[in-house]
């Protein structure tokens, strides 16, 4: 593999410092990047240790360094040494009052997340999780979504891709084309969609529409988009993450989406057969990296040798993703934010979600 070239791929490791076994193992495969969870994060001290150790791993520069920090009940970096970020539909509910300050506040709280992301050197953020909010689907999605329109949608994901991205943070945008309508949670199984073409088109795609246009419009770099594991029987008997058809001619063409796009995990459930035909599908079908998060050495090399080098035209979208702004909020300036936020978020807690009952637990989407 030609220097330049990582490979195709994103792991995550096993705990809070890589292991003697990790770190030659990533030596010898070079992936693009790598993922932490909750079982990753301790302390920021220890965080920024980890990831500087995972960096001197790889030869390549700006290596992607991703996290699930979205709010609520997904949420990687939790109190009391960050700040506890809340779920997207508490947005949603103050759009419905004031369009203008919802997406103010979603800015703002992505800014602050995005700030602490940056003070321990994770540079990209698996969220706004675009999904529409679907009565009687399965709740994996649920107050993660900031509505059940999609214009709404559209608008406040944006306000938190130019929020992240104001602090050099690359967002990724998911679940491509749309996990709102599923089922079943696709980390236990795979969630089938029956309905229409024209109901998926004129709603579920259509807020990703919405968010690919909006990102045109206001020229901003293009973020990251990640696949759902869900199959859309109207279209297709595969799940987005292996449908050349759904991401060539429903993601690329009509939602309009041109930037770098990942798989979800492969370790879920949703996908079948071995991890080396989970890579292979997927590379097949389209998907410029594919991801592993559960940091088992076996099945990483199973997978590393499935997967090829970084392609030249992934690279090229790679390339469109790179955020610099000159300048980041300082310490007081974050403080400052917080405090603003926290007094209009105050007054949506006497708004409750009326829809169905979410489960504090938290999510390992």
């Amino acid at each position: 593999m030609k220097k330049g070239s990582p490979k195709a791929v994103i792991f995550g490791c096993s705990g809070l410092e890589l292991l003697p076994e990790e770190r030659s193992f990533f030596e010898r495969c070079q992936p693009l990047g790598f993922i932490l969870f909750a079982r990753n994060c301790k302390s920021p001290e220890q965080v920024k240790a980890l990831v500087a150790d995972l960096k001197s791993t790889v030869w390549h520069e700006d290596v992607p360094i991703l996290i699930d920090q979205e709010g609520g009940r997904v949420v990687r970096l939790s109190p009391p040494l960050w700040r506890e970020v809340p779920p997207a539909h508490i947005f949603g509910q103050l759009a419905y009052e004031n369009i203008d300050l919802a997406s103010k506040c979603v800015f703002d709280n992505a800014a602050l997340i995005g700030y602490e992301l940056g003070e321990i050197g994770i540079n990209v953020n698996c969220a706004p999780c675009a999904d529409l909010l679907i009565p009687g689907s399965d709740p994996i999605i649920g107050d993660r979504a900031f509505s059940e329109h999609s214009q709404i949608v559209a608008e406040l994901s944006l306000a938190m891709i130019e929020g992240l991205q104001s602090q050099n943070i690359i967002p990724v945008i998911k679940h491509l084309p749309g996990h709102g309508r599923a089922p079943v949670d696709s980390h236990k199984e795979l969630p089938i969609v029956y309905s229409s073409k024209e109901e998926l088109v004129d709603h579920d795609f259509e807020t990703f529409r919405l968010i690919c246009e909006g990102i045109k419009a206001r020229s901003l770099p293009e973020p990251w988009g990640m696949t759902a594991h869900v199959v859309y029987d109207a279209f297709d008997k595969e799940s987005a993450t292996h449908s050349s058809l759904i991401i060539d001619r429903i993601i690329r063409e009509h939602i309009g989406f041109k930037g770098f796009l990942i798989s979800d995990c492969l370790t879920m459930e949703a996908l079948e057969g071995s991890f080396s035909n989970r890579t292979q599908k997927a590379f097949k079908a389209g998907c410029d990296v594919i991801l592993h998060c559960n940091g088992y050495l076996g099945e990483m090399i199973e997978i590393a040798g499935a997967t090829p080098a970084l392609s030249e035209v992934s690279l090229e979208r790679l390339s469109k993703s790179k955020v610099s702004h000159p300048k980041t909020l300082s310490k007081e300036e974050k403080n400052q934010l917080q405090s603003k936020l926290e007094i209009v978020l105050r007054k949506q807690e006497s708004i409750n979600y009326k829809g169905q009952a979410f489960t504090a637990k938290k999510s390992v989407a």
